[in-house]
């Protein structure tokens, strides 16, 4: 869907970016990381034009973006940002409705999409339609932006460091609410974020920048399985690559069957690190398990977090 190829951007004799190939394919969700100044911005905003490539190649849906007007390939990228930028005097609805105004839409397609999208992420539209962007709250006003950023229905959704203004409870409300965005809507999605653990729990694949290069592009196991140098396994945090490593893996791909265990009962839907802090806070080797209507699901092992992870691909194969 997208392709770099030997694509730079350069500002006087500083590379930016640097002789970039890469592919994005239809559905999926990259992430990318990296240090401030490593070019992971540079290479979101070129996508859309927002900043102009110097060298090389970008192509969109097979054609080069220079063969599209910025105008009407933005039109078929929907954009969030840290900042927001709603319109501070028009409603929640007039903000989500706002490029498929200019798309002229008929009035009652529009509403219908913004009700829509507001359910979507969990915003009824008769208490928050008619409401203006000062009367929500931070994380409210983010999912806004998502709405917004979503109503044409655009092929690819573009994010830069959409949550990194949010407290640290709305921030992984809202990465679980993209999370199951993704999971529904099947949107392409390329997001640039500084968090490694949000870049974990959102990636299909990550893309690690350095000075203006792609140092490593692979599954989030990948790079915590198989880091290609000292670098990546520093900006991962070396000290933590193991509980990093636990967070890939579910609780649900370690279930075993067994009766009801006199402890609080852990989800199936938590991580394997998650489980961890279950195991320590209560001190014992073996957790129940519910599922999500509260129902006896089965037990998990603390020897289990132990054993080697498999990648997440493969796990799912043998649990079916």
């Amino acid at each position: 869907m997208i392709e770099f190829d030997n694509v730079s951007k350069v500002y006087g004799e500083h590379h930016a970016v640097a002789n970039l190939n890469l592919s994005i394919g239809q559905g999926e969700f990259v992430v990318l990381i990296g240090p401030s100044g490593s070019g992971k911005s540079t290479t979101l905003r070129m996508i859309n034009r927002l900043v102009e490539h110097d060298q090389g190649r970008i192509r969109f849906a097979g054609r080069e973006i220079r063969d599209f007007t910025p105008e009407d390939l933005r039109r078929r990228m929907g954009y969030a940002i840290q900042s927001v930028g709603l319109f501070p005097h028009w409603t929640v609805e007039k903000n989500i409705g706002t490029v498929p105004r200019l798309l002229a839409w008929p009035k009652d397609k529009i509403r219908a999409r913004v009700h829509e999208l507001l359910e979507l992420l969990q915003l009824q539209p008769t208490e928050f339609a008619k409401r203006y962007p000062h009367e929500l709250s931070g994380g409210q006003q983010q999912r806004v932006g998502v709405a917004r950023a979503l109503a044409a229905d655009p092929e690819i959704l573009l994010m830069d460091e959409p949550f990194g203004a949010l407290d640290p409870v709305t921030r992984i409300v809202m990465q679980r609410e993209l999370k199951r965005i993704h999971a529904l809507a099947g949107k392409t999605i390329v997001m640039v974020t500084h968090d490694i653990d949000e870049a974990l729990f959102l990636a299909s694949r990550m893309v690690l920048f350095r000075e203006g290069q792609l140092v490593q592009d692979g599954t989030p196991f990948e790079l915590i399985s198989k880091p290609a140098n000292d670098f990546v396994v520093d900006f991962l945090g070396r000290a933590e690559l193991g509980i990093k490593r636990l967070g890939l893996g579910s609780v649900r791909e370690h279930l075993r069957p067994g009766r009801p265990t006199g402890g609080r009962a852990i989800s199936i839907d938590l991580s394997l690190r998650e489980a961890l802090s279950a195991f320590i806070v209560q001190g014992t080797p073996v957790l129940s398990v519910v599922n999500a209507n509260g129902s006896h699901a089965g037990e998990v092992h603390f020897s289990d977090l132990l054993q080697p992870q498999l990648d997440a691909k493969s796990t799912r194969v043998q649990s079916v």
